[in-house]
């Protein structure tokens, strides 16, 4: 008798920690796909430049978050987990800007000059964890 009580006690334990991996798994990803879905909905869309300067502060701010690292420019340092790029092509001097050297340069800059001018996410990558590496936002009008 006290073999069989033993034999449900560990089962139950077993289906207890089964669970509970399983419930961390689903809060975990449904996590990652939140954090996605705030970027992913700009892929293919067009947005104004104001947005895309509230994109970039969002952006700035999950690297803070995350303790992304700076390089000596001042450039946060890709890992292989949790930084985001974005990337902002100017079709105006056919020139890519990184999203720190517009936010460095004055966001306020930006928002003044590009206001009401379009932009596209034309390109997403993903890193192996599937959270979002980098976007690339084109200028579609001038």
């Amino acid at each position: 008798m006290k073999k069989i009580v033993i034999f449900f006690v560990i089962i139950i334990v077993i289906l207890v920690l089964m669970f509970n991996f399983y419930t961390n798994y689903k809060s975990k990803y449904n996590q990652l796909q939140k954090e996605n879905y705030e970027y992913e909905q700009y892929y293919q869309n067009e947005l104004e430049g104001a947005n895309l300067a509230t994109l970039i502060n969002k952006a700035i701010d999950n690297n803070t978050k995350n303790n992304i690292e700076k390089d000596n420019k001042g450039k946060y340092i890709e890992n292989e987990q949790s930084s985001i790029k974005i990337q902002i092509y100017m079709s105006d001097n056919d020139t890519t800007y990184d999203m720190e050297t517009i936010y460095n340069g004055g966001i306020d800059k930006f928002v003044k000059n590009f206001n009401i001018i379009k932009f596209k996410c034309t390109k997403i990558e993903y890193h192996k964890n599937k959270r979002i590496k980098s976007l690339l936002f084109e200028q579609i009008q001038q």
